[in-house]
């Protein structure tokens, strides 16, 4: 591990407080994406990731129908946080939504039976690897993001308003834009604790 890699992983934070406003292109985050879900890896190179980038409006759509979906479910008295969580999402310039291809999936599970049980812990790791990846390359850009989770209860709406494949499982929502505000400090347990070290 390179001193550069190291300082992004150590850059790389939550940022909430985010604004539709960016200083990098379009084509920009497309390609930063497309190297990220090329060259992280995954188990038998199954290669199953799924992504899909949605910038300005489409952004917008996805948080308005999260925000309906929720409001279905959330107490009208108790709505007032989460819309405002929601309002937060949307003001960013765009969202990251990752997926895993099941057909993938189940098609190793079958070539390799013996292993079956594991593939799709294997693709949730995999997946952790390139939200990773892709959050920090986001960071790089000065771009500030985080990591949401509003499966299952969207999954069929971002189907079928953006017509995927039934086979793509939402895995995760990665909301980003300039950020609007700093991150407080991160605490630290300690790495005794953590790290164990045999010769």
């Amino acid at each position: 591990m390179s001193n550069d890699f190291l300082a992004a992983v150590k850059q790389r934070r939550t940022f909430y407080a985010i604004s539709k406003e960016t200083t990098v292109s379009d084509e920009r985050i497309e390609a930063l994406v497309g190297e990220a879900v090329l060259h992280t890896p995954s188990s038998f190179n199954s290669q199953s990731a799924r992504v899909v980038v949605l910038l300005k409006e489409q952004h917008d759509k996805l948080w308005d129908l999260t925000t309906e979906t929720l409001r279905k479910i959330v107490p009208a008295d108790n709505f007032g946080p989460t819309a405002d969580k929601m309002k937060g999402f949307r003001s960013g310039y765009g969202t990251v939504l990752f997926f895993e291809d099941q057909a993938v999936i189940q098609s190793l599970q079958e070539k390799f039976a013996a292993y079956s049980d594991n593939f799709p812990i294997w693709s949730q790791q995999s997946s952790g690897m390139l939200q990773f990846v892709v959050w920090t390359a986001l960071e790089q850009e000065g771009l500030g993001a985080s990591l949401q989770h509003y499966n299952p209860l969207i999954d069929e709406q971002v189907r079928q308003e953006w017509g995927l494949p039934s086979d793509w499982k939402l895995i995760a929502q990665m909301p980003f834009g300039q950020p609007a505000a700093q991150p407080g400090d991160k605490a630290f347990q300690p790495l005794e604790s953590r790290l164990k070290l045999f010769k």
